[in-house]
């Protein structure tokens, strides 16, 4: 059964309230460099414990759907100044798409992604090389591949693994906690349908069970998505779904669990309207005191990025502290890192109606 609700949560008064904003941050705006200039989406940043830094993407697209996705891998070794060439790490005769990234509490990297076939709801008008790449195999080829995925890697991405199945998907993957566990709430695509929080015991390799996510009274669960979680402290885990019913739609709904992820509240509005959502729990120091940071699209005019910070674990956050409201057209899924200097570094992919192959865009700022 899920949890009742803290008294905290349960006045809405107090469920929308929201902290002042941290001072704006005026971030310094750049576009990772393309060669190819192929539609560049989904992305996860990382860091590693090294300092490393990583992005995993789908890359090689000419569109938002389309047969040509595959999971590329970039990396920078000074803060996201200079970027490496793409390594593909995923690449099947279908559209491979979001790619989550984490560093597992070993050193081991794990990249996940899902494959879709509903570019053949666009192939009477697509190009003659959609038709080229639909026809190198048969349909029960395609049906087979069908899937949420995972790589794993031991020696910092050099070899990946074969990729192999897991039982759900998020747009940026498994977490980690204070205390080595690692944790992967997500959607189950080709199956149920619905949202669960799953634990590995052995670093990635084997997912099991931890418990089912709860549904609002009233909500279809078919429509909550691309969940992402986050410790707050020991033992207290915050997990944010994209809401499609029609209360609160393509909002932000929150779900904690205080007792490590046994059982859950009944996901609750926050405020937020954008989606969808990463959590990052920043370092502690002068006045950071171990603050939450959750990155966001907004795909409302103007359009663009936003991240809101929580003081107090999750019960209420502040106002947007807008990093890019000059966006057009298809953007979002941002995800955010800390450098040791407490410099934040939130990526995102972009599209716009003059370039409709998006590509990567970085925000550097801090937040005082």
């Amino acid at each position: 059964m899920p949890l009742a609700r803290r008294t905290l949560l349960a006045s809405p008064a107090l469920l929308f309230a929201q902290s002042p904003s941290p001072q704006p941050p005026s971030p310094t705006l750049t576009e990772i460099p393309n060669s190819a200039a192929d539609f560049r989406g989904w992305p996860t940043l990382c860091r590693r414990r090294s300092g490393e830094l990583l992005i995993a993407y789908s890359g090689g697209r000419q569109a938002h759907v389309c047969p040509f996705g595959r999971v590329e891998l970039i990396r920078s070794l000074d803060n996201g100044q200079t970027w490496s060439a793409p390594q593909v790490l995923f690449d099947t005769p279908i559209d491979d798409r979001d790619a989550g990234l984490v560093e597992t509490p070993t050193g081991a990297l794990l990249v996940t992604t899902f494959t879709s076939i509903v570019y053949q709801t666009k192939l009477s008008t697509a190009p003659s090389s959609w038709q080229d790449a639909e026809r190198a195999t048969t349909q029960a080829q395609k049906q087979s591949l069908l899937g949420c995925w995972m790589l794993r890697s031991t020696d910092g991405g050099l070899t990946w693994s074969a990729p192999y199945r897991v039982p759900v998907n998020s747009p940026h993957g498994p977490i980690t906690t204070a205390s080595g566990r690692l944790l992967y709430p997500g959607k189950d695509l080709y199956g149920s349908g619905g949202i669960a929080i799953y634990e590995s015991p052995d670093d990635g390799l084997h997912w099991r069970l931890l418990a089912p996510l709860p549904t609002r009274p009233g909500d279809n669960p078919a429509e909550y998505h691309e969940l992402h979680g986050v410790e707050a402290s020991p033992g207290h885990l915050i997990v944010h779904i994209r809401n499609h019913n029609p209360a609160n739609d393509r909002e932000t709904l929150q779900t904690e669990s205080h007792d490590g992820g046994k059982a859950w509240t009944t996901p609750h509005p926050i405020g937020v309207w954008g989606l969808p959502s990463h959590l990052l729990r920043l370092r502690s120091g002068r006045q950071r005191d171990g603050r939450l940071l959750m990155s966001y699209g907004y795909r409302r005019d103007p359009r663009g990025n936003h991240v809101r910070t929580s003081d107090n674990g999750g019960a209420t956050w502040s106002a947007p502290i807008i990093l890019s409201n000059d966006g057009a057209g298809d953007l979002g899924y941002p995800s955010t890192v800390e450098l040791p200097s407490g410099e934040l570094l939130t990526l995102w992919y972009e599209a716009s109606p003059t370039r409709p192959r998006a590509q990567l865009r970085l925000a550097r700022y801090r937040l005082e």
